[in-house]
């Protein structure tokens, strides 16, 4: 019994934060029904982002077929699509026609560049949403942006603002009884990412100039460094009283760290941080830091990441299916989320729609 208990959401699959998004809503106990192209549903392999909700088979410009999948939208409380704009609509799926049948449904529509704008109906993947927004500028070494995975895009500002909106949406339709359109664009969610730095930037403490600021790389007390063995460690020590205890693991003088706030100082100081730690191995220095406020943590790979005592001790990685894999997050203390033991059930057409007959 999650906390969207109840709550019936119609998906069309697709790639990235579409299927993320419905795995995190899905976690949360809503009833997801995902339909995929005919064919798709063997070949696609995500037994993680695709987990918790069973999967129907459906050509789209079939009369027939598309006349199920609008039963099932009068039935849902919320449909998700990633689609280009205008292609619901050709399919005869569009907002006009599926609120038209079910006034309440909240139409969430996710794409890189929105439904309007003149680069609505041009191609991208999350690199180029996020390009735009100062958000890749912002990140990597001095040389040269890097890419952040697809956190940024698809996941940050593209799923994440998805769900969020759809909840609001949700909220709103029970209070007033009537749906509405949710446009989540990748590139409208990483710019409010980044309205902190934006933030930063009116205040004169952030510089276009990469690892020059508090958070890129720039302060000694906010970087990754490399340990006598190769690997790295995080160290996040900004509050003064942080970084003394940082010094003090270190065994660095802090007298000679009392300009640690002036930018032109920063190289040195990294520097002379580096070079200590550089001097012995990533688990002597995490022995010696132990469970102190030094804000020093392993740099680990994902596949190592269930090896860590703290996410170990919080199971914050489950095993499903013999598969490792994310627990379900946020955590709720009265409707606590799981992972529905449908996993990635397929139905048929007419049985999904006689499930939500019910």
């Amino acid at each position: 019994m999650g906390a969207l208990d109840g709550i019936r959401i119609l998906e069309f699959g697709g790639l990235g934060p579409v299927p993320f998004a419905a795995m995190l809503l899905a976690d949360m106990g809503a009833d997801i029904i995902r339909v995929d192209r005919p064919g798709i549903i063997a070949g696609v392999p995500d037994p993680i982002t695709g987990r918790g909700r069973p999967r129907v088979a459906a050509d789209l410009n079939d009369p027939g077929e598309r006349e199920d999948v609008l039963a099932l939208t009068e039935k849902a409380d919320a449909l998700l699509e990633g689609f280009r704009p205008g292609v619901m609509e050709r399919l005869g799926l569009g907002p006009d026609v599926v609120l038209g049948q079910n006034p309440r449904l909240v139409y969430g529509r996710m794409t890189g560049w929105g439904q309007a704008g003149p680069l609505a109906h041009t191609a991208g993947h999350d690199l180029n949403y996020i390009a735009p927004t100062g958000a890749l500028a912002a990140i990597g070494p001095r040389d040269r942006p890097v890419p952040p995975l697809n956190l940024v895009g698809d996941y940050g500002g593209g799923a994440l603002y998805l769900v969020s909106g759809v909840l609001a949406a949700l909220l709103s339709a029970a209070r007033t009884g009537r749906g509405q359109i949710v446009d989540c664009a990748m590139c409208d969610g990483a710019l409010s990412l980044m309205s902190f730095f934006f933030e930063m930037a009116a205040d004169h403490q952030w510089t276009p100039q990469r690892e020059a600021n508090m958070l890129d790389g720039g302060a000694p007390y906010y970087g990754v460094y490399r340990c006598a063995d190769g690997l790295d460690v995080a160290v996040g020590a900004i509050e003064p009283h942080f970084f003394a205890d940082l010094l003090e693991k270190l065994d660095l003088d802090g007298a000679e760290f009392a300009d640690r706030d002036d930018r032109a100082c920063w190289p040195h100081l990294r520097q002379k941080i580096a070079d200590r730690i550089a001097t012995r191995s990533r688990l002597d220095w995490l022995k010696r830091v132990g469970a102190s406020d030094a804000c020093l943590t392993p740099v680990l790979r994902f596949d190592e990441a269930s090896e860590h005592p703290h996410l170990s001790a919080r199971q914050a990685l489950v095993t499903i299916d013999g598969l490792a894999q994310p627990a379900p997050a946020p955590r709720f203390s009265e409707t606590p989320s799981s992972v529905s033991p449908e996993r990635r059930k397929a139905l048929d057409l007419k049985e999904a729609v006689a499930r939500w007959e019910n």
